[in-house]
C-alpha cells in the first residue's frame, strides 16, 4: 500500500480507485504531517487518532462517495461534537454536542476530519497574528504573516497537511491566507453555505469558505456543503440556473489613480501581469471606479457594524474582557461609539453606495483586484496592528457588504520569493463561474500549489469550467489539424492538453479523408494512454457539432488520466477491420510526425 504524496482530490481519487491506498493509511498520513515542525502554531487541536481512525473506519470499502477518504482541517470557529470550539480565546471556550451543518455535510461525503486550526481570536483580523495559540507564518518565509484570520486552514492547506480546510469570511479571512500562501480561497455568496454551528464575527455578513489546492477541489467541495439549511436565519437557496459568463467577458481593473500598493511595486508589476492573463483567458479589461467599493470597504470596521462582533462575545466582553487578545478586545470595544441612529444612517449610506456600483456593474461581469496591496512581516503588524490590518483589507472588506461572491487566485512570486494573489469578484451566486473561470487563469499561471509539489498544469477543471460541455478529441480536431476549424468556427475554446487513462488504444483508420484516427477502449489493456486536448463549447454549440460527426465516430465518454471522465471521439469497432494500430506513438500528432521522417 502507497499513500499519495500530495493530497490534493485527484491523487487520492486515483490512488483509492486502483486500492494502492486505504483511508486509514491517508488518515495516518494527515496526522504525521500535521506534527511538521517547520509550520509551527497551525493547529488549536489535532484530534485523537483513535477518533480519526473511527471516521476513516466507517467508510463503505468502495470509494462511492464524493470526497472519499480526504483528509480537512476545520476553523476552530466552526463546530465538530465534542471537540472545544475556542474561536482563538480558551477562557471562551464551550464543547458542542452537535457539529455545523457544512461539517455534518462534508463527513456525510466521506472526508476526514483531521483537527481545529488557528485563526485571528474571534475572527477579528486579517493578519493571523492575534492568536494566544501564536502566529502561523507564510509558507515560504517565517518572518512574514500567513494573512488571516482564517491562518492555521490555509497554511494546513498550503503545506500539504491536509487535502482542503475550512475558514470563515466577513473582511476577507477567506482570501488573504490564500494569498499569502499560494493558494485558492473561496468565498461563497452569502447563505450558500449555513453557518449553523459557525461562532459569528458579523452574523449578518458571515460566510464559511474553502481554502484548496486548485478551483476543481474547491468547487468540489462547495458542491458537497452549499445547500439551503432551514436551522440558518440567513441561509437561503441558490437560483435553479446557474449564472455563467459569457464566452468573450468583460472584467474591471482599477484605474492608475485608485491603485493602491502601499509602496510594493512588485505588487504593482504582478497584478499588470494578472490583467494580461485574465484577458488571455477570453476577457477584456474595462476600467472601473473604485470609490464607491472603497466607501463601502471603510464601513465595515469604522461603522456599526462592529456592533455585531460586540453582540457576538455577549456578556463575556464584560466578564473576561481582560482574556481577550488585547488588539481584539480593542477593536469590538469601539462598538460603544455607535447607537441605533448611526446604524440606520450606515444602512442607508451603504445603499448609496450599492447604488454606485451598479454603474460598474452593467459595464463589467466581474472585477480583478489584488487580493492585498503587499504583505507584511510579523514584526510590522505586531508595531502597528490596526492600521496595517486596515490596509490588508483594502480590496476585500466590501465583499460581503454589497452582496458578492469572490474567489482569490495564486498570482505570481515577488523576486523575494513571497506569493503576491487576486481576487475576481462578481455578483452573487456567481461562484460556480467563478470557479470555472478561475480554474482556467490558474491554469494559465502553471507553477505549483501553496509549498506542495501539486502541479497546477495537471490538475483538473471543474465540471463547471465550460459552463457547457468538456469535450476530448484526439485526431484531425486538434489544434494545427483539419477539422479544427468546425470547434474555432464555434466558439469552443481550448482548455488543456491531457491524456486517457491506460486501457485505450488508438487506431488510424483506413480510406479517411481526411486521415483520422480511431479511439477504442479496451478493458484490462495497459496501455501508456493516449494525447489528446480538452476543449470547451456551450451547450448549443455542442449540440450543432455533434450533428456532424459522420459514422463510424461517435460521441461518448472517454476516462482521463486524472480519474474524470469527459466527452470524447470514439470509434465503431467495425471500422477497425484494416486499422493500423499507432497506440505505441502515445498520440496521433507523433503518429503523424513519424509518417514524415
Amino acid at each position: 500500500m502507497s499513500v499519495p504524496g500530495t493530497f490534493d482530490l485527484a491523487s487520492l481519487r486515483a490512488a483509492y480507485a486502483s486500492g494502492s491506498t486505504t483511508p486509514e493509511e491517508v488518515a495516518n498520513e494527515a496526522m504525521r504531517r500535521a506534527e511538521d515542525l517547520r509550520y509551527p502554531h497551525v493547529w488549536i487541536e489535532t484530534l485523537d487518532p483513535a477518533r480519526v481512525l473511527a471516521f476513516a473506519r466507517a467508510l463503505p470499502p468502495e470509494p462511492t462517495l464524493p470526497l472519499y477518504g480526504v483528509p480537512f482541517a476545520i476553523k476552530d470557529n466552526i463546530d465538530l461534537a465534542g471537540i472545544p470550539t475556542t474561536a482563538g480565546c480558551p477562557a471562551f471556550a464551550y464543547i458542542p454536542t452537535d457539529s455545523a451543518t457544512i461539517v455534518e455535510r462534508l463527513i456525510a461525503a466521506g472526508a476526514i476530519p483531521i483537527g481545529k486550526t488557528n485563526l485571528d481570536q474571534f475572527a477579528t483580523g486579517l493578519s493571523g497574528t492575534r492568536s494566544p495559540y501564536g502566529a502561523p507564518e507564510c509558507v515560504f518565509h517565517p518572518e512574514f504573516i500567513s494573512g488571516g484570520s482564517s491562518s492555521g486552514s490555509a497554511v494546513a492547506v498550503a503545506a500539504g497537511m491536509v487535502s482542503f480546510a475550512l475558514g470563515t469570511d466577513t473582511a476577507g479571512s477567506g482570501r488573504v491566507p490564500a494569498a499569502f500562501n499560494n493558494i485558492v480561497g473561496h468565498k461563497p455568496t452569502k447563505g450558500l453555505c449555513s453557518c449553523r454551528g459557525v461562532f459569528p464575527a458579523c452574523r449578518s455578513l458571515d460566510c464559511p469558505t474553502v481554502f484548496a489546492l486548485s478551483c476543481h477541489d474547491a468547487a468540489a467541495v462547495l458542491d458537497v456543503i452549499s445547500a439551503w439549511d432551514k436551522a440558518d436565519p440567513f441561509s437561503r437557496p441558490a437560483p435553479a440556473e446557474q449564472a455563467a459568463f459569457p464566452e468573450r467577458f468583460k472584467f474591471g481593473v482599477l484605474r492608475a489613480s485608485q491603485r493602491q500598493f502601499f509602496g510594493d511595486a512588485a505588487a504593482s508589476a504582478l497584478y499588470e501581469e494578472s490583467v494580461v492573463r485574465l484577458g488571455a483567458c477570453g476577457g477584456e479589461a474595462v476600467e472601473f471606479d473604485y470609490s464607491p467599493f472603497a466607501s463601502a470597504a471603510a464601513l465595515l470596521y469604522s461603522g456599526p457594524w462592529v456592533g455585531e462582533r460586540r453582540w457576538a462575545v455577549g456578556n463575556f466582553f464584560d466578564t473576561h474582557g481582560s482574556s481577550m487578545h488585547p488588539v481584539v478586545r480593542q477593536v469590538i470595544s469601539a462598538a460603544g461609539r455607535y447607537d441605533v441612529v448611526a446604524a440606520f444612517e450606515a444602512q442607508y449610506r451603504l445603499a448609496g453606495f450599492a447604488q454606485a456600483t451598479r454603474e460598474t456593474w452593467e459595464k463589467v461581469d466581474m472585477l480583478l483586484l489584488p487580493t492585498t496591496g503587499t504583505i507584511y512581516r510579523r514584526d510590522e503588524i505586531l508595531d502597528d496592528p490596526i492600521q496595517l490590518n486596515s490596509n490588508l483589507g483594502w480590496y476585500t472588506n466590501f465583499v460581503n457588504l454589497l452582496d458578492l461572491s469572490a474567489l482569490a487566485l495564486p498570482a505570481g512570486f515577488r523576486e523575494n520569493g513571497l506569493p503576491f494573489g487576486i481576487t475576481v469578484v462578481a455578483p452573487a451566486f456567481y461562484d460556480h463561474a467563478l470557479l470555472s473561470l478561475g480554474a482556467r487563469y490558474h491554469l494559465a499561471l502553471g507553477g505549483t500549489a501553496g509549498i506542495t509539489p501539486v502541479k497546477i498544469a495537471e490538475q483538473p477543471l471543474p465540471q463547471e469550467a465550460a459552463h457547457g460541455v468538456l469535450l476530448a478529441v484526439v485526431g484531425a480536431h486538434l489544434r494545427g489539424q483539419p477539422l479544427n476549424g468546425q470547434l474555432t468556427s464555434r466558439n469552443a475554446r481550448f482548455v488543456k492538453g491531457a491524456r486517457t487513462a491506460p486501457g485505450y488504444r488508438l487506431y488510424a483508420l483506413p480510406n479517411t479523408q481526411p486521415a483520422k484516427p480511431g479511439l477504442v477502449r479496451a478493458p484490462g489493456f495497459a496501455g501508456p494512454g493516449i494525447e489528446l486536448e480538452i476543449w470547451s463549447l456551450t451547450d448549443a454549440a455542442f449540440g450543432s457539432f455533434v450533428a456532424e460527426v459522420p459514422g463510424p465516430m461517435v460521441i461518448g465518454s472517454v476516462e482521463l488520466e486524472d480519474g474524470t471522465t469527459v466527452k470524447s471521439f470514439l470509434c465503431e469497432p467495425y471500422a477497425l477491420e484494416g486499422a493500423e494500430e499507432v497506440t505505441s506513438f502515445g498520440g496521433w500528432l507523433a503518429y503523424r510526425a513519424a509518417l514524415k521522417e
